[in-house]
């Protein structure tokens, strides 16, 4: 394929009580709510978006909080792992305060030029911070709960948990991703130049259990495209390439596309526009429930359906507009 991703647009995963998954993602790890709204296909449930001041592609963790939903499975044929980048000389920090948020977090280990903190969050979502030699220039949220010096950056990196590693790896090269490392079983792919944000781990398990999709784990993860018309011109190259692609899905803030890669997982090619300022200001971003015109008439009995969330102040802090 022709079509190359710059990296990371999003990963969206399946939680349980949307209160304490806004809680834990808000006030524990400090990142911003930058969209509230519903599950376009399931409108009963949230669609709750993650990420740094405005939204960038790249910066956002999203979550479909089922209430009451059953655990699912860590296994092959899923992403199985999702990582943030955080400055050099951050880990110290980050053990202290999540281990007093009461979060179990392991021993930080260093590979190359890299360390990693790995935790999980309240729903048993396999989670992990990574400082990276190689600076990353995104700026972190600053809500005066997780000091910007030490605040999350936006995504690092996926890892996606397969049988054999040849089919997904020729998808992912297709992409425009290149092989950079291989440690045993691990292989690592990056988009671009490389950096955080550009990453995709692909793990061989060979005969390892299948995955489930429910409570904590991962439902999909979505690659940039930078405007409607590279995504037409990329889904027409899957499409060619016998890849079956969903058509494409207005999700008010990007356009989407779905489909499989050869291990099973399922991926997602987004665009960076319109961009979450589409329907409020930034100050007041995440702040009310956002619907599409399509599901605006029902917005009574999709409203009376959903928990009560509340969000901490931090997310919308009174900042004057420069």
């Amino acid at each position: 394929m022709g079509i190359a991703t710059s990296g990371l647009h999003h990963v969206t995963a399946i939680a349980g009580n949307p209160q304490r998954n806004a809680d834990f993602y808000l006030r524990t790890l400090g990142l911003r709510m930058v969209k509230t709204t519903v599950n376009f296909d399931d409108p009963g449930t949230y669609h709750l978006y993650y990420g740094d001041e405005s939204g960038r592609p790249g910066t956002l963790m999203t979550f479909f909080p089922f209430h009451g939903a059953p655990p699912g499975k860590h296994g092959n044929g899923q992403a199985t792992a999702t990582a943030f980048s955080v400055p050099e000389r951050s880990m110290g920090w980050w053990q202290r305060h999540l281990t007093a948020a009461g979060v179990e977090v392991g021993p930080v280990q260093s590979r190359d030029d890299e360390e990693t903190l790995t935790f999980r969050d309240p729903d048993g979502l396999a989670l992990s911070l990574v400082a990276h030699r190689q600076p990353d220039p995104r700026a972190p949220w600053d809500n005066g709960i997780v000091p910007p010096e030490h605040g999350i950056r936006g995504l690092h990196s996926v890892s996606l948990s397969v049988d054999d590693a040849d089919a997904t790896a020729g998808m992912l090269t297709g992409m425009g991703l290149s092989l950079t490392e291989r440690q045993g079983d691990r292989f690592r792919f990056a988009a671009g130049d490389g950096g955080p944000g550009t990453y995709v781990d692909v793990l061989v398990r060979p005969g390892a259990e299948r995955g489930l999709v429910a409570a904590g784990t991962v439902h999909h993860v979505a690659w940039r495209a930078p405007d409607e018309s590279t995504q037409a011109a990329w889904r027409s190259e899957l499409v060619e390439s016998g890849v079956s692609v969903t058509s494409v899905l207005d999700r008010q803030y990007f356009r989407s596309v779905y489909f499989r890669e050869p291990g099973g997982a399922l991926l997602e090619i987004a665009t960076d526009e319109p961009g979450f300022t589409a329907d409020e200001p930034l100050l007041e971003l995440g702040r009310a429930l956002k619907l599409p015109p399509w599901l605006e008439p029902s917005r009574e009995q999709i409203e009376a359906a959903l928990p009560r969330l509340d969000l901490p102040s931090e997310n919308n802090p009174e900042r004057p507009v420069s």
